[in-house]
């Protein structure tokens, strides 16, 4: 397939390939962002793959007992048209951003079908490419009705830090149309980050947030405006954003100030990762209890951006997720 698509690979198996790019050990953002390297040139700009990439993640998630799911991609970084900048060193193609939309929206949709749970997706700014995120809302703006229920803004916060005007001015116009916000903040970069994705930004969610506890006055502010936190224990292990002891972990911390936020996985490809791991971690390492993934469980609905339509149905699901995701296949016995 991929000799066919004119493309290479630096090794010939997926055995191979997996060795190459799973992170196992504690590094940086920027050494696990730099994995994706060795095989985006591949996927992006095709189709089939994109939209069959889309199916399969729903099946996965379908597996893990996951009945709601928010994905988040970067569609420029999918594309190999119309793009300022075209990603992985691609030559120029004819796939657009707004295509890779519609594909991704399509692949999602078949999996929605085919395993009964439901989708939707983020689609992100990049903080090293400012020049995106005008197209970026209004791509979300485009398929507000479609799939599509979110903005946010991802990248190495240890390489730029503070959001570009462009970035603001794409925020701005989010606000203004009502598309929902999020923010990666406080991963790796200080608690001046979070403070800018909230006051500057307007997020409704921040990405990680950890550093957010280097400023008592902010995260009190946070705590109060019951702000809600994605936080993903094994990624942060991972890209070094968190101590590498677990017991010491920052949701540590938000689990008892009761805190509004959720645990997530993040890439499970390069982390060789999935939800059960993270939610095994918590409760293995970080004293979790089956109250706390109740408690979780409603605070993940709350904070969901599923349009209040369905969300309202959703709620009835509430202790089915918990059973699914929390106590049968996780931590605790039947």
């Amino acid at each position: 397939y991929v000799r066919m698509r004119g493309k290479t690979l630096p090794v010939n198996t997926v055995e191979e390939m997996k060795k190459r790019i799973i992170v196992e050990k504690p590094g940086t953002l920027t050494s696990f962002l730099e994995k994706f390297n060795e095989y985006m040139h591949v996927i992006a700009g095709d189709r089939e793959a994109i939209k069959r990439i889309a199916r399969e993640f729903v099946e996965d998630k379908a597996k893990e007992g996951v009945i709601y799911v928010e994905v988040r991609y970067s569609p420029h970084l999918l594309a190999n048209s119309g793009v300022k900048e075209i990603p992985w060193n691609q030559e120029e193609g004819d796939l657009s951003p707004d295509e890779v939309v519609r594909l991704v929206n399509e692949g999602l949709s078949e999996g929605e079908r085919e395993f009964k749970i439901k989708a939707r997706s983020i689609l992100c700014c990049m903080r090293h490419m400012p020049s995106w995120s005008k197209d970026v809302v209004e791509l979300c703006k485009k398929y507000k009705d479609e799939g599509v229920v979110a903005i946010d803004l991802a990248g190495d916060e240890s390489l730029n830090c503070e959001a570009n005007p462009e970035h603001m001015e794409a925020y701005e116009e989010a606000v203004r149309c009502g598309i929902h916000r999020t923010v990666h903040a406080g991963e790796v970069g200080p608690a001046s980050v979070v403070k800018e994705a909230v006051e500057v930004l307007k997020a409704e969610r921040v990405g990680h947030g950890y550093r957010t506890l280097e400023d008592d006055d902010l995260y009190k502010k946070l705590l109060a405006q019951n702000m809600h936190f994605e936080t993903c224990p094994i990624s942060s292990k991972l890209t070094g954003a968190c101590n590498a002891d677990f017991t010491t972990h920052p949701v540590i911390t938000f689990m008892k100030d009761k805190a509004n936020y959720s645990l997530n996985t993040d890439d499970p490809l390069i982390f060789n990762s999935n939800l059960h791991h993270d939610y095994q971690t918590a409760h293995q390492h970080m004293g979790f209890t089956e109250e706390e993934f109740k408690r979780l469980v409603r605070s993940n609905h709350s904070a969901s951006f599923l349009p209040s339509s369905i969300s309202s149905h959703q709620s009835l699901l509430i202790q089915d997720i918990y059973c699914k995701t929390s106590k049968c296949k996780l931590c605790f016995k039947d």
